[in-house]
């Protein structure tokens, strides 16, 4: 009996002890009277402010929340939400002093410490001050090795500094903590390589040059710059049958961005003394994929320097269905069209193709933050992310009405988006 009496006393003392830590944990003496921690951020103003974030509504968000923490200076979320978006606002300033002030309190657990260093290092690199804003990201690693935001952006620093080698051992310390991302961190290891062999073949180094193109190509098989480059690099070493075989390798894989290597592969071809051999490229090319209008449009402006106008009229009219608003097309056209000497019929061929058409100069977007182009990029300036422009064309008009409706009425055209 005594035995199950204090038995009985222990889980007594225990219950009290968990309820005091609990009761502890949740509210905090705050001027003689004890608050509830959790619900701090239950102010109006703390969730106006998040009401006005979602909406996109940044300046009244940073209001509301600048209210919310007078009421509760020591809310580690307010401070740390209210800080990101001062420095989206250009506030750099204002959100580093906020962040830092975080950093001095006394209990600030690791996760905490982690997360304001991080936020530190964004305030740093949004102010341009990079060897700060680097330091700053390795921090965070030392205190989360598996910080994957840290690393991201610490491979983003390097690669503005053209620091390539340094952006790609980060590259794969972040392949290493995610999974199921492999195909992803292959290509941007396979571009960020290709970089390190441009780099060596501007400063002549056309061996290593070589061996870093191949190793591109190894980790990444539609890695397209790393193909062109070594084939560049392999004729400027005088060995322009093995730069042929790259260039065809590149189109053999990526058929899609046969075009890139055209011009090249004219000049090769011609050197070699087998310039038939681009039409029976362009040809297959055509035969496996109808709608190709680049192989036409290349083969049209061969014919043309062969001096077969006429030929290349032709082909150029065949490929004007596939992309009817390309302004390369109608400009390639209108230049035949003066050297057979505007002949009537001609004219009035293209103009039955044509009139329905809209001309743009065939923009490229990026899939990840919509940044436009009018040249393939192989990294967005704006998003930084490699490999995601792709080629947007607009779909050919069917019916004359139709066509003015879309013309008019910017949220009706219907668009394609083709990778290339």
């Amino acid at each position: 009996m005594t035995t199950d009496l204090y038995l009985l006393a222990i889980f007594i003392a225990l219950l009290i002890g968990i309820l005091i830590g609990k009761g502890w944990e949740r509210y905090k003496l705050r001027d003689g009277s004890w608050t509830d921690r959790r619900r701090l951020n239950e102010t109006p103003h703390y969730l106006l402010g998040l009401v006005f974030l979602v909406d996109n509504q940044i300046d009244q968000a940073i209001e509301e929340l600048t209210k919310a923490r007078k009421i509760h200076p020591d809310a580690f979320d307010i401070q740390i939400v209210l800080g990101n978006l001062l420095r989206e606002k250009g506030q750099v300033g204002k959100a580093i002093h906020l962040h830092e002030a975080l950093l001095q309190r006394p209990k600030i657990t690791t996760p905490e410490h982690a997360c304001v260093l991080l936020c530190l290092g964004l305030d740093f690199r949004h102010g341009g001050f990079v060897d700060r804003a680097s330091e700053t990201f390795q921090e965070v690693v030392k205190l989360d090795p598996k910080n994957r935001y840290a690393l991201l952006h610490l491979q983003k620093l390097h690669e503005e500094q053209h620091q390539w080698g340094e952006a790609i051992n980060t590259r794969k310390k972040i392949s290493e903590i995610e999974t199921g991302q492999s195909s992803e961190d292959n290509r941007i290891l396979a571009f960020l390589q290709n970089e390190i062999g441009s780099s060596q073949a501007k400063a002549g180094e056309l061996i290593p040059a070589a061996n870093s193109f191949e190793s591109a190509i190894d980790v990444n098989i539609a890695t397209t710059p790393a193909y062109l480059n070594l084939g560049d690099v392999r004729k400027k070493q005088n060995r322009l049958g093995d730069a042929v075989a790259v260039w065809e390798r590149l189109i053999a894989t990526s058929p899609e961005r046969a075009y890139l290597a055209f011009d090249r592969l004219v000049s090769a071809y011609k050197t070699l003394g087998t310039e038939n051999k681009f039409i029976d490229l362009c040809n297959r090319l055509i035969d496996a994929n109808p709608q190709d209008w680049r192989a036409r449009l290349s083969l049209a402006r061969y014919f043309s320097a062969g001096g077969h106008p006429q030929r290349a009229f032709d082909l150029l009219l065949e490929a004007l269905p596939h992309n009817p608003h390309g302004l390369v097309l109608h400009r390639d056209i209108w230049q035949l069209l003066l050297e057979l000497g505007l002949e009537a019929t001609l004219v009035k061929k293209y103009l039955e193709s044509s009139q329905e058409f809209l001309f743009y100069l065939d923009p490229h977007v990026c899939v990840r933050c919509h940044y436009r182009s009018t040249e393939l990029l192989w990294q967005c300036p704006q998003c930084h992310e490699w490999g995601t422009f792709v080629e947007e064309r607009l779909s050919p008009g069917k019916d004359p009405e139709i066509s003015n409706e879309t013309v008019n009425d910017p949220e009706k055209p219907t668009k394609d988006s083709v990778v290339i």
